[in-house]
C-alpha cells in the first residue's frame, strides 16, 4: 500500500473512532444496518438525539450529508438534520416533504419524533431525525414509518 493510502486509511479510521456510537445496550452494526435497509441511500441522514440536551448520540450518514442545508418543506426555510435533531430533542414531531429543486426534479423528506424504546432499553429517552434528498425520496410520513420499525427490529 502506498503511504498516501495508509494515510487515507488511517484517517478514516480516525474519523470512524470519532463519531457517535450506539446508544447504551444497542448493537451498532445491526442498528445500522436496519436503518440501511429500511431507507438508507447515499443521501439519507438519520440522527439520534437525547431528548432535552440534542447530543448527537447516533449518526447514519457522512457528515457531509447530515450537514447540507436544504428546504424545511415549511416556506423558504432551510434546515439540516443537526437543526432538525435539536427540535425533535425538543419535542417537535415532523413527516414533511416537498421539492428540493425549482424544477421539482429533486425532493426532500423530513422526519422526526421520540425514538421508540424496546422493553428493557439501557439507554435515555431519545427522538430521531431524519433527512432524505434526491429524486426519489420517500414521503415524511413514510421515512418516519420504516424508521420506527427499523429501530425496534435493532433493539432500540
Amino acid at each position: 500500500m502506498r503511504p498516501s493510502h495508509l494515510a487515507l486509511a488511517a484517517l478514516s479510521l480516525i474519523l470512524t473512532a470519532c463519531g457517535p456510537s450506539a446508544p447504551k445496550g444497542v448493537d451498532a452494526e445491526r442498528l445500522r444496518s436496519e436503518v440501511s435497509k429500511a431507507i438508507g441511500d447515499p443521501y439519507t441522514c438519520v440522527l439520534l438525539v437525547e431528548k432535552g440536551s440534542g447530543d448527537v448520540i447516533w449518526r447514519f450518514g457522512d457528515y457531509s450529508t447530515c450537514a447540507r442545508s436544504l428546504p424545511s418543506c415549511q416556506g423558504a426555510a432551510r434546515l439540516n438534520a443537526d437543526g432538525l435533531g435539536k427540535l425533535a430533542a425538543a419535542g417537535e414531531e415532523r413527516t414533511l416533504s416537498c421539492a428540493s429543486t425549482a424544477d421539482g426534479g429533486s425532493r426532500v423528506g423530513w422526519a422526526s419524533g421520540t425514538a421508540p424504546m424496546s422493553e428493557g432499553a439501557k439507554h435515555r429517552d431519545l427522538a430521531y431525525a431524519a433527512v432524505m434528498e434526491g429524486p426519489t425520496v420517500l414521503p415524511g410520513r413514510e421515512i418516519k414509518a420504516r424508521l420506527e420499525a427499523a429501530f425496534r427490529r435493532a433493539g432500540l
